[in-house]
């Protein structure tokens, strides 16, 4: 990597990223003496940082985070002095809505917080995390499900006037994320007991996802909601640093009273084409994910041309960029894509099949169903970012005589609303349930995200049958399923990773409840499993043990929490030794139950479970799966180690 002494090297297009390294930061830092500029400045050196680490990393929140960078500027400039540092009375700091971590991690860097070479590490094992995590210098709190953070930061004051202190406690959230009902439900005891030391700052930047707030679930008059709660309210521009220090210091002079700042920002802040619906279509097109090298290129331009202005007019030196090449990723050539399977299928019946309605959190496009929409308006709902609200309207849907269709990601559908699943259950009505980005990958965006203790949460559900397909023709036979012949409720669970499979389930397969199908014949050792992730490392692992003379088959089971015990002896009877795979927790997963099942049934075999053992890491793909022993080199070395022992 090395620095460039002119501030055009973004131009040249050459395949190499630009970032303002450490010691320029310094020298405009100490050469910028208006607090109000430097600030303004440091923003945007930021901005160009934070987009640097989305573009080398290939995923990451730029909207969120650029809108929410002027604010955290000041904040951690000028006001939070020595924050999150662990000192006795010290301020805290941290984000609820955690997606402008980007952001945060860019300052704390400028502000010599992180280390300077983890601007390279975003997003890659031993890095920085997609999303906050207390493991990170300077990090108060991990972001969870949205909703969280208010509570926190009542529990945190609590306990700081337990110990006799009272330093500031200032909590981030987003405007969407005030569609979570814990947020609500927070309010009142914040208030009630007078913790004066709370400050909520709302990235009021007017849009959650890629759609605004107000299409999918309007906010209100949201000063007067808060105020009726007893919060001291106070509304400003979030790009501008002065009426931004100015509401802070307001807030900070009221002791008995919470505070909350309405900062109205613009979501993309800072480049014009990435701001709002810059695009015209009214849609955001810049709210996860790395751009195109093409507006990444024009973005740094404009970013750096307005820092350079700045700096001629007060007659400093030019931005000094440092550069580092773009990386390398390999895509899959002919990659099956199961939930848009899923959302076609889903389709197809829906225009026969008039009860279905479908249900979604704010996750349209991730779920494979923009296409029911546009076709079928009158029966999709949009319920935002409002979980529990979602499922228990799709109870209500099913007590009338509708099949409601609920869609979210697996991490919040199947543990934040179980409670609500569990009502629907008990009420005997039929549901289906689609959770995707099922597993630990991508590993990306950290524990947050990654849905690893799903089957064990919703396997017990009275009544629900918990699917995960493994390829796109499974993905279809399981809505089918779902909907034509499951008398009950149904839990599919679907991978968003695109991937090149090396296997087909046969042509004359169908499901059948408890029972798989082998993919690959073998011998010596069974591997047994279920989605695209497992399936595909297990046969690659199959391929490397081969090599060495073992013949594994490789079988998959959908079922997650329907296991036939008499397929289950049938099959795997023969096999001295047999390997359990789990997208999941190796606690109650699919592997215990097949286990259990070989028990009950006096199969006696070497059994070996993988799956995960521990808070999933946070990485490449390749780096997650291979940390946790599910690559196909971690595979195999599990295979080698059951057949050793039922050799010897």
């Amino acid at each position: 990597m090395g620095e460039k002494d002119h501030s055009d090297r973004f131009l040249a297009g050459d395949g190499a990223l630009t970032y303002v390294p450490l010691d320029t930061i310094r020298r405009v830092r100490r050469e910028v003496d208006d607090a109000i500029v430097r600030a303004e400045i440091l923003a945007d050196i930021c901005r160009i940082n934070a987009l640097y680490m989305i573009m080398n990393a290939g995923s990451g929140h730029i909207g969120s985070s650029f809108s929410s960078m002027d604010l955290i500027t000041w904040l951690w400039t000028e006001v939070l002095a020595g924050a999150n540092s662990g000192a006795p009375g010290c301020d805290t700091y941290f984000s609820s809505k955690g997606h402008d971590a980007p952001a945060l991690y860019a300052l704390l860097i400028a502000l010599e917080k992180l280390d300077a070479d983890s601007i390279h590490r975003l997003r890659r094992l031993g890095g920085l995390p997609g999303h906050p995590d207390v493991e990170t210098p300077f990090i108060a709190a991990n972001t969870g499900s949205l909703g969280m953070g208010i509570a926190k930061a009542y529990g945190m004051a609590r306990a700081q006037r337990f110990a006799g202190r009272r330093g500031r406690i200032v909590v981030m959230t987003g405007d969407g994320e005030l569609q979570e009902g814990q947020i609500w439900e927070s309010l009142q005891p914040v208030a009630n007991e007078q913790l004066g030391e709370i400050t909520v700052v709302v990235d009021h930047n007017k849009y959650q996802s890629d759609s605004t707030v107000a299409a999918v679930s309007d906010l209100g008059a949201i000063e007067d909601k808060f105020r009726a709660f007893g919060w001291a309210v106070r509304r400003v521009n979030g790009h501008d640093v002065r009426a931004i220090g100015a509401a802070l210091a307001d807030l900070a002079a009221i002791s008995d009273q919470p505070g909350v700042i309405i900062a109205d920002t613009i979501k993309g802040r800072g480049v014009s084409f990435m701001e709002g619906l810059a695009c015209g279509d009214q849609t955001y097109h810049f709210h996860a994910g790395a751009p195109s090298l093409k507006d990444y290129v024009a973005a740094v331009r404009e970013l750096a041309a307005r820092i350079n202005a700045t700096l001629t007019a007060r007659g400093c030196a030019l931005l000094a960029l440092a550069e580092a090449p773009l990386p390398i990723r390999a895509a899959p050539s002919n990659p099956e894509r199961l939930v848009l399977a899923y959302g076609d299928e889903l389709l197809q019946m829906a225009r026969h099949r008039k009860e279905i309605v479908v249900l979604d959190a704010d996750l349209l496009s991730d779920c494979g169903i923009e296409p029911f929409k546009a076709e079928l308006p009158e029966r999709f709902i949009e319920c935002g970012i409002a979980e529990q609200h979602m499922v228990s309207a799709a109870g209500g849907l099913a007590l009338k005589g509708m099949l409601p269709v609920v869609h979210s990601f697996a991490c919040f559908l199947g543990t934040r609303a179980n409670e609500q699943i569990y009502n629907n259950a008990t009420e005997r009505t039929k549901i289906i349930y689609t959770a995707t980005l099922a597993g630990v990958v991508p590993g990306g965006p950290g524990h947050s995200h990654q849905s690893v203790r799903d089957i064990s949460a919703i396997g017990s559900v009275p009544g629900l049958t918990a699917i995960e397909p493994c390829c796109e023709r499974e993905a279809r036979l399981a809505v089918r399923w779902a909907v034509d012949t499951n008398a009950f409720s149904t839990y599919l669970r679907f991978v968003n990773v695109p991937l090149d499979l090396p296997y087909a389930v046969p042509a004359s397969y169908s499901l059948q409840v408890g029972r798989g199908v082998t993919l690959r014949g073998g011998t010596d050792v069974a591997l047994i499993g279920y989605g695209p992730v497992l399936m595909t490392n297990a046969w690659r692992a199959a391929d490397d043990l081969a090599k060495d003379g073992i013949s594994a088959a490789v079988i998959n089971v959908p079922w997650l929490n329907r296991i036939d015990d008499e397929w289950v002896a049938r099959m795997l009877a023969s096999f001295p030794a047999i390997v359990t795979l789990d997208n999941h927790y190796v606690t109650l997963g699919q592997g215990i139950m097949i286990a259990a099942a070989l028990a009950r049934t006096g199969v006696r075999a070497e059994i070996r479970s993988v799956g995960l053992t521990d808070i999933p890491a946070c990485g490449s793909n390749a780096e997650v799966l291979a940390h946790h022993g599910l690559d196909a080199a971690g595979i195999a070395r599990a295979v080698r180690s059951a057949c050793s022992r039922a050799s010897g």
